[in-house]
């Protein structure tokens, strides 16, 4: 069976930024809380009339040049999202028309800020049965679009983003060593987000009012996210034969710099081990890992050979890791 590669690598930053000094402007909170709780000093921000497929577009024809081939290579389109721009159709077909992909098949799916590394499972496993050679995985959201800006708690969070990875087959490259999915839902209220179901329960917690807004239950999901991911890398490591000392690079979620940094207590890793972004773009939800994954290659600090762990946690509740070799 042949190998998995990270081909080609893209993502697509909006250019609007909000400072820490805008939220001040908004609601009470100030630039040293929002620092010393989250790490975040900006986020980038879709202006009004982009939207999930706008960005991801930007960030699929980023990962295609990348990769050194034609959309008309793509066979299969995997998109990730939790801020869709319809129920239907599904962004992943808009993105295939947009971009040219005639002869891929698409779909979108949602494992939250699991995605990116449960998108990579997904195609591996196309690519070695031998059923497609170039799958692109897309993550892309306007997390902008449904914070709830009077929610001094969450509207810190979120920045808006895309990234996207051509995995291809190939004998000659890196490899995926080994992964792990996995799910809790007994968790399943602690983050939430509503569509065509009216919980009064759900709409009485967001202070706006809005239903589609998203809501957090921060201390839960905080235990939850850095257990996880300290205890998910080390299994995959397990797996794969290797340890902390055979690994280059760390690629977490980048939610907010006290789980992040809680989790590398758990696993007694050092902090220049971690690719941190979190302070540039905040958490853009499924976009993180990809757009982090396309930093570390073009500065450098990720080079061919080397050994990298990716991890994450999302609604859901949801957890996947995997440890490849780039």
């Amino acid at each position: 069976m042949p190998n998995m590669v990270i081909k080609g690598l893209g993502r697509y930053i909006p250019q609007k930024v909000y400072d820490n000094a805008y939220f001040e402007s908004i609601v009470d909170t100030n630039d040293e809380w929002i620092t010393r709780r989250t790490g975040i000093k900006e986020r980038h921000i879709a202006s009004d009339n982009e939207y999930t497929t706008d960005l991801a577009v930007n960030a699929a024809k980023s990962a295609i040049e990348d990769a050194k081939i034609s959309p008309e290579d793509i066979d299969l389109i995997l998109l990730a999202t939790v801020s869709p721009d319809y129920f239907t159709p599904c962004c992943a077909c808009i993105v295939q028309e947009r971009i040219g992909a005639v002869n891929a098949a698409a779909l979108d799916f949602n494992a939250a800020c699991s995605s990116f590394i449960t998108g990579m499972v997904m195609a591996e496993q196309f690519i070695k049965n031998g059923t497609y050679r170039n799958v692109l995985v897309v993550c892309a959201d306007v997390l902008s679009k449904v914070t709830d800006y009077k929610d001094r708690a969450t509207c810190v969070l979120f920045g808006d983003a895309a990234g996207a990875a051509v995995l291809s087959a190939d004998d000659n490259g890196g490899k995926m060593l080994a992964y792990e999915l996995g799910a809790d839902g007994t968790g399943a209220m602690h983050i939430t987000s509503l569509a065509v179901r009216n919980d009064e329960e759900e709409l009485e917690k967001r202070v706006s009012g809005r239903k589609e807004t998203v809501w957090m239950a921060g201390q839960p999901v905080m235990k939850f996210a850095v257990k996880t991911m300290a205890d998910a890398t080390g299994r995959v490591l397990e797996k794969a034969g290797l340890t902390y000392d055979d690994i280059k690079l760390i690629v977490p979620h980048q939610a907010n710099y006290r789980i992040v940094d809680s989790a590398l207590q758990r696993m007694g890793v050092e902090k220049d081990k971690v690719l941190l972004t979190l302070d540039k773009y905040g958490n853009t939800s499924s976009s993180c890992v990809p757009v982090a994954l396309t930093e570390a290659v073009k500065t450098g600090k990720i080079q061919r050979g080397d050994k990298v762990v990716v991890v994450g946690f999302g609604g859901g509740l949801t957890w996947a890791a995997a440890v490849f070799e780039f």
